[in-house]
C-alpha cells in the first residue's frame, strides 16, 4: 500500500505548495482552518483535508484548533527563505510527475519523455523560459545541500581554485566558497546558464570569488585550465560510458599534476541490488535523457583509471543529490 498510494503524500506536498500554504502560514504565524480556507481561497471541506493531510506528514502542526507550520515547512518550504525547496516540488510536479505517467513507454521505446528528442539535442536546449527558471532553480536548491555535505565531508584546504563542469546556477561554487573562503572557482555551462548563474552570484554577494565561463564540456575540444580539482556533480549520470569517458579524459588534461576530480553522484552498489535513491534516479535517467544511467562504484573506479587518474578515493555523502563523493589524482610528476 505504501509503494502504491506513495503519489498521494507527493501531490498533497505540491498541491500544498502551488497554493503558497505554508508561505501564507509562516506569514499568519498561526491559523484556523476557517482563516485558512479563506486565505486560501478554497471551501472549507478541502481546506480541512489538505490541512489533516499536512498535519499527517509532519509538515503542520495542529494545537487548539489551529495550525502552523512544522519545523521542516518553515525551514524549506516558505518561499523566499534561502533553503526554499518548493522549487524543486514544483518541477517534480510540472515536469516530471506527468512524464513518469509514461514509463512504460520509455521503457518500451528507450527514450526520453520529459522532452521531445527528436525536436531538441538535449533536455538542457530549450527556450521555454518557465521549464528553465523551475529546472535551474530546482537545482540549485538540491545542488545547496549536496554541496554543503560536500564541503564537511572533503577537506578543501588543499585546493586554490575549483572548476565546476556544468555547474548550473552556481549552487557548488557558493556553498563550497562560503565554506572556505580562500577558494576561488569557475562556472562553466551553457552561455544562457552562465548567465543567471552570474545573477546568482552577485545575488549572494561572491562575484569576487567565482567566475563563468561560457562553453559546452561535450564539444568544446579542451576544459578551462588553471584550476586544481575538478567538479563533476549529478553530470556523469546525464550521459553514456563513452561520453564520460571522454570528459574524464578532458579532467585529466585540464589538471596540473596532482590536481584532483571529484565525482558527487547517487551511485548504485557493484551488485547493483541498491540503494533504491540511486536505483530510482537512474530511473529518472530514462524518461529525463538519451543514455543516461546511474552507475556502480566499479563503473567510475574503470573509467577514472582509463583516464589516468590514481589514488582513487569514496567519501560517503547524506545528501538528496549525492551519496557519495568519489574522488581522484592526477599523478605528480617525479
Amino acid at each position: 500500500m505504501e509503494l502504491t498510494t506513495g503519489f498521494w503524500r507527493f501531490k498533497a506536498l505540491a498541491a500544498a505548495v502551488d497554493l503558497s500554504l505554508f508561505t501564507t502560514l509562516s506569514g499568519l504565524g498561526e491559523a484556523s482552518a476557517a482563516e485558512l480556507a479563506v486565505a486560501l481561497d478554497l471551501d472549507p471541506r478541502p481546506t480541512r483535508m489538505l490541512l489533516a493531510s499536512c498535519t499527517s506528514l509532519g509538515l503542520l502542526v495542529r494545537e487548539n484548533h489551529r495550525y502552523r507550520n512544522g519545523e521542516t515547512a518553515e525551514h524549506f518550504l516558505v518561499e523566499g527563505r534561502p533553503h526554499w525547496f518548493g522549487g524543486f516540488v514544483r518541477y517534480s510536479d510540472r515536469h516530471a510527475y506527468p512524464a513518469w505517467h509514461r514509463l512504460q513507454e520509455a521503457l518500451r521505446t528507450n527514450r526520453p519523455t520529459t522532452w521531445d528528442s527528436d525536436a531538441q539535442q538535449s533536455a538542457f536546449v530549450t527556450t521555454d523560459a518557465v521549464i528553465l527558471e523551475d529546472f535551474w532553480g530546482a537545482m540549485f536548491t538540491l545542488s545547496s545541500f549536496t554541496a554543503n555535505a560536500l564541503a564537511t565531508a572533503h577537506d578543501f584546504t588543499a585546493h586554490r581554485k575549483l572548476l565546476d563542469v556544468g555547474g548550473g546556477t552556481g549552487a557548488f561554487p557558493t556553498g563550497l566558497c562560503r565554506h572556505y573562503p580562500h577558494l576561488r572557482a569557475t562556472v562553466l555551462d551553457l552561455p544562457r546558464v552562465t548567465a543567471m548563474a552570474r545573477e546568482k552570484i552577485a545575488e549572494l554577494g561572491l562575484d569576487h570569488a567565482i567566475s563563468t565561463h561560457d562553453g559546452d564540456f561535450l564539444t568544446d575540444p579542451a576544459l578551462p585550465e588553471g584550476h586544481d580539482v575538478v567538479l563533476l556533480s549529478m553530470i556523469l549520470h546525464d550521459w553514456d560510458e563513452a561520453t564520460n569517458r571522454a570528459l574524464l579524459a578532458k579532467c585529466h588534461a585540464a589538471l596540473p599534476a596532482g590536481g584532483a576530480v571529484i565525482i558527487c553522484e547517487l551511485v548504485l552498489d557493484d551488485d547493483e541490488r541498491g540503494p533504491a535513491p540511486a536505483a530510482l534516479m537512474g530511473l529518472n535517467m530514462l524518461i529525463e535523457t538519451r543514455s543516461g544511467h546511474n552507475y556502480t562504484y566499479a563503473e567510475y573506479t574503470d573509467w577514472l583509471t582509463g583516464a589516468g587518474f590514481t589514488d582513487i578515493t569514496t567519501v560517503p555523502l547524506a545528501a538528496a543529490g549525492a551519496n557519495a563523493a568519489i574522488v581522484a589524482r592526477k599523478p605528480s610528476t617525479r
